[in-house]
């Protein structure tokens, strides 16, 4: 390979990687503070989220309940009138219960965990609070021994 072969490569690699796309970070020399991202919830948020996958889970397991209780009642009909499709319909309310189950294990597990969340964060402003007025009275204090 001669060095002009060389150097046309080299040149194309540094063009083909300033073109590629960077993530969590801005352009080199941009100036100003670097961003840390956009995404961004507050308690109000995770409340409202938590609420409604409570309410979810209430609404669901009522009308989940009703849907499988009247199915079970039309299969066992059907069956006593010795139609085939008794127990094809009591295998659908079968299915049915396991992914009613399924989904207010999900609603139960989104609300359970942005309860606990919120007493985890609420626990940590607690000890960062504490900190912050730990370190407020130690400087009270070196202000005071320098005569400030």
């Amino acid at each position: 390979m001669a060095w002009d072969e060389w150097e046309q490569l080299k040149s194309e690699a540094a063009e083909r990687h300033s073109a590629q796309m960077r993530l969590n970070q801005v352009e080199p020399g941009g100036g100003g503070p670097i961003p840390q991202g956009d995404l961004k919830v507050d308690q109000q948020d995770l409340a409202a989220i938590g609420n409604t996958a409570f309410r979810m889970y209430g609404d669901l397991e009522k009308a989940g309940g009703h849907a499988r209780a009247a199915t079970q009642k039309a299969a066992g009909t059907l069956k006593t009138e010795t139609f085939a499709l008794g127990a094809a319909l009591d295998h659908v309310a079968t299915r049915w219960t396991d992914q009613v189950r399924s989904l207010l294990d999900a609603c139960a597990h989104i609300s359970n965990h942005l309860d606990f969340t919120k007493g985890a964060h609420a626990g940590d402003e607690v000890y960062i609070a504490s900190i912050i007025s730990n370190i407020d009275t130690l400087d009270k204090g070196f202000d005071e021994r320098s005569g400030h």
